[in-house]
């Protein structure tokens, strides 16, 4: 029986505090990237490694995702993004919805429509490999937002993600971590869980090590959007958070 080797899944940090996401098939020495908000440390990323990068992801329009798109077609990649934002995105060459399909490689995966953070927003989910890419909406402890979107379509993107399996392993656009830590103390200030992950999460970025990626299982526990329980719960968190100083 032929077995097929896991992703292989490398941060690259770009720009202030965003993240790319640089994924390889080894079996089919193919990858891609998700969001590449420049594309010069993505590039190197890939060269140092010996890898090809033949598809970019777009999960939204917002520019610190899409700022790389240019250059990195110029090496004649495919780029694919969100019908909803294509004249947003005129780098797109393909156009997804929800449902949609795409593939790196031996894996495949499918598009979320995830609206909120903006009105077109996808994340992309790889079922077989409880991997999932959530852009801006689904952050480590956090929620992205709600620029263009309402908290009920928040809230309903968190139910969707709070239903995949606990070991999937969540990949997002922001290191934002401790500052999303801080907030989620303040509004559940008896969670265990919160204070626990929060000081390992201070003490990750006292070295300046990433937090992410997390879980499904870890944002159950811990990320007070997740937990809201109603749209108007989450609303009421985003505002409180969109002011939070501490």
């Amino acid at each position: 029986m032929t077995t097929t080797p896991p992703l292989q899944i490398v941060a690259v940090p770009v720009l202030a505090d965003n993240y790319a996401w640089l994924i390889y098939d080894p079996k089919t020495d193919d990858a891609a990237v998700v969001d590449p908000g420049e594309a010069a440390p993505v590039l190197a990323a890939a060269a140092e490694r010996g890898w090809h990068i033949s598809q970019v992801w777009t999960t939204h329009w917002h520019p610190d995702h899409t700022g790389g798109n240019a250059d990195m077609k110029r090496t004649g990649v495919t780029i694919t993004g969100p019908r909803a934002e294509k004249e947003r995105i005129p780098t797109l060459d393909t156009f997804v919805r929800e449902g949609d399909v795409i593939r790196l490689g031996s894996h495949t995966g499918k598009v979320l429509a995830v609206p909120g953070h903006t009105a077109g927003h996808v994340a992309f989910h790889f079922a077989d490999d409880a991997v999932l890419f959530t852009g801006d909406t689904l952050f480590a402890m956090g929620c992205g937002k709600l620029f263009e979107g309402t908290p009920a379509e928040m809230w309903a993107n968190m139910e969707r993600y709070a239903a995949m399996p606990a070991e999937t392993v969540v990949y997002c656009g922001h290191e934002y971590t401790k500052s999303n830590a801080a907030f989620a103390a303040h509004v559940e200030p008896d969670n265990t869980a919160i204070a626990d992950r929060r000081a390992t999460v201070d003490a990750l970025r006292a070295r300046n090590e990433p937090t992410i990626p997390t879980t499904i299982g870890q944002e159950r526990d811990t990320n007070p959007f997740m937990r809201a329980g109603s749209a108007a719960r989450l609303g009421e968190l985003r505002t409180q958070k969109d002011g939070f100083r501490g």
